[in-house]
């Protein structure tokens, strides 16, 4: 039976934990949040350290160190992952669902998030200072 449908994530290997990524880069677009009710608002604004073809980033061990903000969800230890987009598999997984059939651990294929049209390669821009984040909200059917 697959790992991720018998351990908690804090049950996980740090390999477990890593698979689970499916190289959408979601996470690593910059956020806003709305003031009134707290909710996570996403923009179309990528991290500068973000390879927009892969959806990788490309200082991964050090980004939290180099990026104010950069998470680390492992070393964070987060009880609440509804922030995170719901297709995200530590979300989905948190919250008692499956992965999806497009999830690189199902599908068996890395790139089946980009051939699924979970990715962010299609839409995304590196940040640059000149950018105000609100000119690129994005919104998601959940």
């Amino acid at each position: 039976m697959s790992f991720w449908k018998t351990k908690k994530l804090s049950e996980m290997t740090t390999k477990e934990w890593e698979s689970l990524c499916d190289n959408c880069g979601k996470c690593c677009l910059h956020k806003l949040e709305d003031e009134d009710t707290g909710k996570i608002i996403f923009t179309s604004i990528a991290c500068k350290f973000i390879n927009l073809k892969t959806c990788r980033c490309t200082r991964y061990a050090e980004r939290t160190r180099l990026v104010a903000g950069c998470l680390d969800l492992k070393q964070d230890d987060f009880i609440r992952y509804d922030w995170l987009p719901a297709t995200c598999a530590y979300r989905l997984l948190n919250d008692g669902e499956e992965l999806p059939a497009w999830h690189p651990l199902v599908s068996e294929s890395s790139a089946s998030a980009k051939r699924s049209g979970v990715s962010i390669s299609s839409y995304a821009v590196k940040e640059s200072p000149d950018m105000n984040p609100e000119d690129y909200i994005i919104k998601w059917l959940d």
